[in-house]
C-alpha cells in the first residue's frame, strides 16, 4: 500500500472509531431524563455518570501505553470500542433497584476503560502515517469526531428513543459498535504492522511512567498543562452556555440549544481550519497560543451579554468561543506527537491525557462554584477566560535555552 493510500486508510478508521467512543460516551447524558425516571434517580445525577466515565478513562489513558506497543493501536482500538459497546449495553439494566444502580456505576467505568486509550492509540498510527506537511491537520480531522459524535447522539437518540424507547436506542448504539470493530479487522493487520512490538518491556517506572516522562520534558510539561486549562474552558462552555443563556439571560431553552450547536459546529470547522493553518505556517505552538488568547476574549464576550445584546451577535461570539474553545485539540495532539520520542507517540498522549482529563473533570465543578458564590455565571465565563489567557500567553513566553539533557530534540528526529 502506497503511504497515501495508508494515510487516508489510517485517517478513515481512526476517525471512525473516534465518533463511536464519542457517541457511545454522549448517548447516556443524551438520554438521562429517560434512564433517570426508569433507575428511580435525579437526572441531575447525569454529571456523576459523566465523571465515572472521565475517572475510567484517566485511568484508562495512564495504562494504554504499553498495550498499544505489544498489541498494536488498532487492535487496542477495536478492543476499547468493545469496552464502550459493553459498558453502554450494562446501562439499560438500570430499573431502580441496587443491582440496577451498580450496573449504572460498573457502565460508567467500563465506557471510559473504553474511551481513554482512544487518543493515544489513534496518535501512534497517526504519528507514522501522517504526511510530514499535513501533520496538525490529520490530527484535526480526526478529533473531529469527537463533537460529531456528540452531535449525531444529540441528532438520532432523542427521536429513536421515542419511536422505539430508550433501551433499544442504547442497544443500536452498541450494535453499531460492534460493526466499527469489525470494519477495522481488514485494516488493522497493515496499520498495526510497525507500531506493534510483541515483546516491548514494560516502561520504567511502574503505572506513572509515561506520566512522569511527560512530566519530565519541559516541552511535553507545557503542552500536558496548557490542555488541562483549554480542556476545563471546552467542557465549561458546552456545559453551562445553555444554562447561562436559558436561566441567566431569560432566553428560551430552544434559542439556547441553537447557540449550543453554532458553538459546537464552530469547534469541527475549527479543528479543521486551524490544523489546516498551523501546518501551512510549520508553528503549531504558536496557532496554539493563539487560540487560547482568542477563547479567552470570546469567552469575556460572552460574560458580558445583556440586553443590549443583539441575538445574532450572541451566536455569532458563540460559534467564535467553539472554534477557539472546542478547536485546540488536534494541534495541540499533533504538537506532542512531533515532540514524542520515536515510536512513543501512544504512551506520551496516554500520559499527557491524564493531565487533559484532569481537566475535564475539575473545570465544571470549578465554574459552578464561582457561579453559586458570586450569583452569576458570568463569573465563570471570567475565570475561564483568564485560564485560556494565561496558558496562551504561557505559550508565547520566551523560553530559556535548555540543557542537553532535555528531550526537545525528538521535534527533529
Amino acid at each position: 500500500m502506497n503511504p497515501r493510500r495508508t494515510a487516508a486508510v489510517a485517517l478513515a478508521v481512526t476517525l471512525s472509531i473516534q465518533v463511536f467512543t464519542s457517541l457511545a460516551g454522549t448517548a447516556t447524558a443524551v438520554l438521562a431524563p429517560a434512564v433517570a425516571r426508569d433507575a428511580g434517580v435525579a437526572p441531575a445525577l447525569v454529571g456523576v455518570f459523566v465523571g465515572l466515565v472521565y475517572s475510567g478513562a484517566m485511568a484508562a489513558s495512564l495504562l494504554s501505553g504499553h498495550a498499544i506497543e505489544r498489541l498494536g493501536p488498532i487492535r487496542v482500538s477495536q478492543l476499547c470500542v468493545l469496552l464502550c459497546a459493553g459498558g453502554l449495553a450494562l446501562v439499560p439494566l438500570a430499573t431502580g433497584s441496587a443491582v440496577s444502580i451498580a450496573a449504572l456505576v460498573v457502565g460508567a467505568v467500563v465506557i471510559g476503560l473504553g474511551y481513554g486509550p482512544i487518543t493515544p492509540a489513534s496518535s501512534q498510527v497517526l504519528a507514522r502515517t501522517a504526511p510530514p506537511g499535513r501533520m496538525a491537520l490529520t490530527f484535526s480531522i480526526k478529533q473531529t469526531g469527537v463533537p460529531a459524535g456528540a452531535a449525531l447522539a444529540g441528532a438520532t437518540l432523542p427521536a429513536l428513543a421515542l419511536s422505539l424507547g430508550w433501551r433499544p436506542a442504547l442497544f443500536t448504539v452498541v450494535s453499531i459498535g460492534i460493526v466499527i470493530a469489525l470494519l477495522a479487522e481488514p485494516a488493522r493487520a497493515g496499520l498495526d504492522a510497525a507500531a506493534r512490538d510483541p515483546d516491548a518491556p514494560r516502561p520504567g517506572g511502574g503505572i506513572a511512567g509515561p506520566l512522569r516522562l511527560v512530566l519530565a520534558d519541559r516541552t511535553l510539561r507545557e503542552l500536558a498543562l496548557v490542555s488541562f486549562g483549554y480542556a476545563a474552558t471546552q467542557v465549561s462552555l458546552t456545559s453551562f452556555l445553555v444554562v447561562y443563556l436559558a436561566d441567566g439571560l431569560g432566553h428560551s431553552l430552544v434559542a439556547a440549544g441553537l447557540a449550543l450547536s453554532a458553538a459546537t459546529l464552530g469547534g469541527v470547522v475549527g479543528r479543521v481550519a486551524w490544523g489546516a493553518l498551523a501546518d501551512r505556517l510549520a508553528a503549531l505552538r504558536k496557532v496554539l497560543a493563539g487560540l487560547g488568547i482568542a477563547a479567552a476574549l470570546a469567552a469575556f464576550a460572552t460574560a458580558s451579554f445583556g440586553a443590549g445584546w443583539p441575538w445574532p451577535a450572541m451566536v455569532a461570539v458563540c460559534a467564535a468561543f467553539g472554534a477557539t474553545a472546542i478547536g485546540w485539540n488536534g494541534v495541540q495532539l499533533a504538537e506532542l506527537a512531533r515532540h514524542a520520542p520515536p515510536g512513543k507517540a501512544g504512551a506520551i498522549t496516554g500520559g499527557a491525557g491524564v493531565i487533559t482529563f484532569a481537566g475535564v473533570v475539575v473545570g465544571p465543578p470549578t465554574f459552578a462554584i464561582l457561579a453559586s458564590i458570586a450569583g452569576s455565571y458570568r463569573i465563570g465565563f471570567v475565570a475561564i477566560g483568564l485560564v485560556s489567557l494565561g496558558c496562551g500567553l504561557w505559550l508565547l513566553a520566551p523560553r530559556r535555552k535548555q540543557a542537553l539533557t532535555d528531550l526537545e530534540g525528538p521535534a527533529v528526529r
